[in-house]
């Protein structure tokens, strides 16, 4: 039977002073312990957890998590903050220095020998949210499930509805890849610098298959991606222009009134699934 983790929260043992945030690296460093233990009450992480924590700065969650969990793998870019974490955690925390943009989730899962997916957590950086959330979604088959902090106006574009203003591309992938929540929101007070944003954390649970069936997932990126990308305009605008750039030519039955916010996610898989149907040519790669 898997034994739940206690949401403790472990005090700094007496560090070398605060990091200096780096506004080139968008760093808020969470202080809050209420928030921390939030936090771990909401990953409700087990023993055999394998936990993946993306930039772990000073350690605020690292420190409840490490010795905790079977494996705890932190990803950090800030080579100051790697030190330190080195220094405290020794060989209880796997410390890697690298981009997570530049990681990719499956393959380090490989690499690693690891079993189980990846539970990711972690306090991301709000300037590369979506990049972030676009990389666990395409390495879904590798993660279990993802509770991050983020910018509150981004974490309502998870859950955004057709037809408002929040409704976007990651409405949409979300939906087709993934169950979503909001968990709670975090007060600006409970960083250091103070952004100037409110915070939420979310919990993503990717899906293996997709929630619609999808003649081509990367035909539907691609088409989601541009037609969102000229979102003020009507469908059969944008998606005239997207036959002309694939060389092929839009049938009559595709001159749409709509714009791509008020079509649901589950309308444009069909829509897409339409498109190839009717003979659109088909992406090799993801684009």
């Amino acid at each position: 039977m898997k034994q739940a983790l206690r949401a403790a929260v472990v005090r700094t043992p007496g560090l070398r002073g605060r990091l200096a945030p780096r506004k080139s690296l968008g760093q808020h460093f969470l202080h809050d312990p209420n928030i921390v233990r939030k936090i771990l009450a909401s990953v409700d992480a087990h023993l055999d957890d394998v936990i993946l924590e993306i930039g772990p700065g000073e350690g605020a969650l690292t420190r409840s998590l490490a010795g905790a969990v079977a494996t705890l793998v932190a990803v950090e870019v800030d080579h100051r903050a790697v030190e330190r974490l080195r220094a405290e955690f020794g060989n209880r925390v796997t410390i890697i220095e690298q981009d997570i943009l530049t990681l990719s989730l499956s393959d380090l899962a490989r690499d690693m020998g690891l079993g189980g997916a990846w539970r990711v957590v972690g306090n991301i950086p709000y300037n590369i949210t979506s990049p972030i959330l676009f990389a666990i979604l395409d390495h879904r088959e590798s993660v279990q499930d993802a509770t991050l902090m983020m910018q509150r106006e981004v974490a309502r574009r998870l859950v955004a509805l057709p037809g408002t203003k929040e409704y976007g591309i990651l409405s949409v992938f979300c939906r087709i890849f993934a169950e979503t929540e909001l968990l709670f929101d975090v007060s600006r007070n409970a960083f250091r610098p103070i952004p100037a944003v409110t915070s939420s954390v979310v919990r993503v649970r990717p899906i293996r298959a997709s929630r619609v069936a999808l003649n081509n997932e990367a035909m539907f990126r691609h088409v989601v991606r541009f037609i969102f990308g000229q979102r003020r305009k009507m469908l059969r605008h944008s998606l005239a222009v997207l036959a002309g750039l694939h060389h092929w030519s839009l049938p009559a039955e595709f001159a749409l009134q709509e714009r791509p916010e008020e079509l649901s996610p589950e309308s444009l898989a069909h829509l897409v699934n339409r498109l190839i149907a009717a003979g659109m040519p088909l992406l090799t790669g993801d684009k």
